[in-house]
C-alpha cells in the first residue's frame, strides 16, 4: 500500500506526498534536512590541479624576475596561464544547495501532519482491510462505465477517495489501540483488572466490525460496478458484429447459402437488446449500492 492522503490536501501536495513514502518515513522519525547554504563548492579535479599548479607558476615567474631574466612576453605568458587555470577550476562550481526536493518534502510533510497515512501506521490486519477497500475503490474509478458517465463519476470522484480517507484513518486508530493492548497484555493482567479488559476488546473488536462492513459495502458496490463492465464491454463488440451484417448477409445470399445462416446473424440483435437491458441494470444496482455507502 502507498501513502493515504486527506482528499482535502492539495492535489499536487497530494502527489508529491504519495510519491515520497520512503522520505515521510524518515521524516516521521524525525529526519530533518540540513540548511541551505548560499556558497558554492568545486568538484575535485579542477581544484586539486589548480592549487597543484598554479604555486609552481607563481615561483617560476618570481625566479625569472628575480635573475632579471623575464622579459614582458614571460610575464603576460605566465599570468595568461594562471588564468585560464583559474577560469577552468570555476567552471565546476555548483551550488551548494543540492537537496531542494529533500527540503520541499518535508515543509510539505511538516505543514500537513497528521493528513496522510503510511504504511507503519497499520497494523497486519488493518493492511489487509485497507488493500480490499483500495482496489474496490480503484476497480470503479478505472472503470469504463465509470469514465462514460454510466454511473454518477462527479460523485465516485468526489465520495470513494473520501471513503478511503475515512477507512484509513478508522484503522490507523484501531492499529495503535490494538498494539498499545497488546503491550499491556504482554506486561501481565493483574486479576482486579481482568473484568475491565474483556470490555475494551469487544470495543476493539466492534470496531473493526464497522470499518469491515464499510468495505464490504464498497466491494459489494464494485462488484455491480463490474458486471455493468463485462455489460458494456459485450454490448460493444455485438454492435461491432451488428455493424458487419450486411457484408455476411451479401456473401450469405451471393453463396445461396442464406437459409443456413440468417436466423442465427438475426440473434445478434436479440443479444444485443437483451446486453443493453442487462447493462441498464447492472448499472441501476451500482446506484442503488452507492446510496447505500451515503447512508
Amino acid at each position: 500500500m502507498g501513502v493515504v492522503v486527506d482528499p482535502g490536501v492539495p492535489p499536487e501536495v497530494a502527489g508529491l506526498l504519495r510519491a515520497n513514502a520512503p522520505l515521510l518515513s524518515r521524516v516521521r522519525a524525525g529526519w530533518v534536512p540540513p540548511a541551505a547554504e548560499h556558497h558554492t563548492r568545486r568538484k575535485g579535479p579542477s581544484s586539486v590541479m589548480l592549487l597543484a599548479i598554479t604555486p609552481a607558476v607563481i615561483a617560476l615567474m618570481a625566479v625569472l624576475l628575480a635573475a632579471r631574466m623575464a622579459p614582458a612576453g614571460f610575464v603576460l605568458l605566465g599570468t595568461y596561464v594562471f588564468i585560464v587555470l583559474v577560469k577552468i577550476a570555476s567552471m565546476s562550481e555548483v551550488p551548494e544547495d543540492d537537496r531542494p526536493h529533500e527540503r520541499h518534502v518535508y515543509e510539505q510533510a511538516r505543514w500537513y501532519d497528521g493528513r496522510y497515512l503510511l504504511a507503519d501506521d497499520f497494523d497486519h490486519d488493518a493492511r489487509l482491510v485497507l488493500g480490499r477497500a483500495q482496489r474496490a475503490i480503484g476497480s470503479v474509478l478505472r472503470s469504463h462505465v465509470n469514465a462514460e458517465g454510466l454511473l454518477d463519476d462527479t460523485r465516485n470522484a468526489v465520495m470513494l477517495p473520501a471513503q478511503e480517507w475515512e477507512i484509513a484513518r478508522l484503522l490507523a486508530k484501531l492499529s495503535a489501540l490494538r498494539g498499545e493492548h497488546k503491550e499491556l497484555l504482554a506486561r501481565g493482567i493483574a486479576p482486579e483488572v481482568a473484568s475491565v479488559i474483556e470490555p475494551l476488546e469487544r470495543a476493539l473488536a466492534g470496531s473493526e466490525a464497522a470499518v469491515v462492513a464499510r468495505v464490504e459495502a464498497l466491494e459489494r458496490y464494485a462488484g455491480h460496478v463490474a458486471e455493468a463492465e463485462r455489460a458494456y464491454h459485450a454490448r460493444g463488440q455485438i454492435e461491432e458484429l451488428r455493424s458487419r451484417l450486411p457484408r455476411y448477409e451479401e456473401l450469405l445470399a451471393e453463396s445461396g447459402a442464406d437459409a443456413l445462416g440468417v436466423s442465427e446473424i438475426e440473434r445478434l440483435a436479440e443479444d444485443a437488446d437483451v446486453l443493453e437491458r442487462t447493462l441498464r441494470r447492472s448499472v441501476a444496482s451500482a446506484h442503488e449500492a452507492f446510496k447505500y455507502l451515503e447512508g
